[in-house]
């Protein structure tokens, strides 16, 4: 199968306005946004095949940083070059960093009203639709025999006793094993239709561009913007599984050396689950709030900036030998076994937190079903039904 469904690249602008509106309405946290990905993507627009798309996610899972958004850049570099990266990251990126600093500003959060409480209600319930639809869907193509189902299930079974990063990437790794014990006889090479925008050559310049600003953000500074910049990228350097994952390394980074207040921190912490988008974005907050030159608005985009940039500089130094790994029958089977562990991952993630914090009555599952049943069966648009969930909130927090 091609790795794209066509060989017609987007432009810049195009990819822009595509992932700013996903950055808009992508509620639910990582597991959310892969499932909105695939569903904008590989479903609606064709830009990536299923294969190819769990390939790029399972590598993002192997990848410290965040791995939504290193998998929407893959999807933004692969379809219109490295402008087209820049362009997916900054359309999903900005909209709940601009939120995050006019809280820090003081605008308030949306989640302080009644209504604006339901409304974010609705938007999780709607992500418990959107993540079963792409669970059942990534499940029916990628898990459609005993080996790779079993493979899935024991990834759910590992990941729901003891949810960790650490845990993620060895069931990733054993998945990976066993599709290359087991599923060899299924492999087929692949040729895939796209050029990979990076070479080799320049995916080793970017590798060592990471461990180079790695390597310098434990070099002591004095406070000010290199110091602010070298604790973000430590962070975003040194976490696995992105998401919350992240929030004690930022609390170390931030709060230790009194840059900002515990209070600060958990208000922040609060108002980054009310917006959509990453919640890597919450460094935009912390770097507006610190006690340290230069705050503001500069202070919000240096710590954005590095936060991101060690999961991005990652994801270049590897897709260019990842790309050609993955066209050997050899390795193709052991990602056939890495795919059906993601589904796994996935699946676990539907039940927590993406359940577990959304589905609190049966009105709640009722407004979840509802949405499931308009995306796989009618074929709605996701804008439609995240409107939709959205008003069901409001209206539920009324009865409540």
């Amino acid at each position: 199968m091609n790795a794209m469904a066509g060989t017609r690249r987007s432009s810049a602008l195009e990819i822009l306005l595509v992932f700013a509106r996903l950055g808009c309405t992508c509620f639910g946290g990582p597991v959310a946004h892969l499932a909105y990905f695939r569903t904008e993507f590989v479903e609606r627009r064709k830009w990536l095949s299923e294969r190819a798309y769990l390939d790029l996610v399972a590598l993002s899972q192997f990848l410290p940083g965040p791995g939504s958004s290193q998998t929407g850049f893959g999807i933004g570099l692969m379809r219109g070059g490295l402008l087209g990266g820049l362009a997916a990251w900054t359309g999903f990126t900005l909209p709940s960093a601009a939120l995050l600093i006019l809280f820090a500003y003081g605008a308030g959060s949306i989640a302080g009203s009644q209504m604006g409480a339901g409304l974010l209600h609705g938007l999780k319930l709607v992500a418990v639709a959107i993540v079963a639809q792409a669970v059942m869907g990534m499940a029916r193509n990628l898990c459609a025999d005993r080996v790779r189902a079993s493979i899935a299930t024991v990834a759910l079974i590992v990941m729901l006793v003891a949810p960790s990063s650490f845990f993620q990437i060895g069931v990733i790794v054993a998945g990976g094993f066993a599709g290359w014990l087991l599923c060899g006889s299924e492999a087929q090479a692949t040729h895939d239709t796209f050029v990979m925008p990076v070479s080799k050559g320049l995916g080793l310049c970017f590798l060592a561009a990471f461990f180079g600003l790695l390597a310098l953000a434990f070099v002591p500074m004095p406070a000010g913007p290199l110091a602010l910049f070298d604790a973000f990228y430590r962070s975003g350097a040194l976490v696995f599984g992105g998401g919350h994952v992240v929030l004690p390394l930022l609390h170390d980074a931030v709060v230790t050396p009194g840059w900002v207040s515990d209070g600060a921190f958990l208000a922040g912490y609060g108002a980054a689950q009310a917006v959509p988008g990453p919640l890597f974005t919450f460094a935009a907050y912390l770097g507006a709030v610190a006690g340290i030159p230069p705050a503001g608005v500069a202070g919000a985009v240096i710590a954005l900036f590095a936060i991101f940039v060690p999961g991005v500089l990652c994801l270049l130094g590897t897709l260019p030998f990842w790309h050609t790994l993955r066209s050997r029958p050899a390795a193709q089977a052991a990602m056939r076994g890495t795919n059906a562990a993601v589904v796994g991952l996935l699946g676990a993630a539907l039940y927590n937190p993406v359940w577990t914090s959304a589905v609190q009555k049966p009105t709640d599952f009722a407004v979840a079903a509802a949405g499931f049943v308009l995306l796989l069966a009618w074929r709605a648009p996701p804008l439609l039904v995240v409107v939709l969930g959205a008003l069901a909130g409001m209206g539920l927090s009324f009865a409540r």
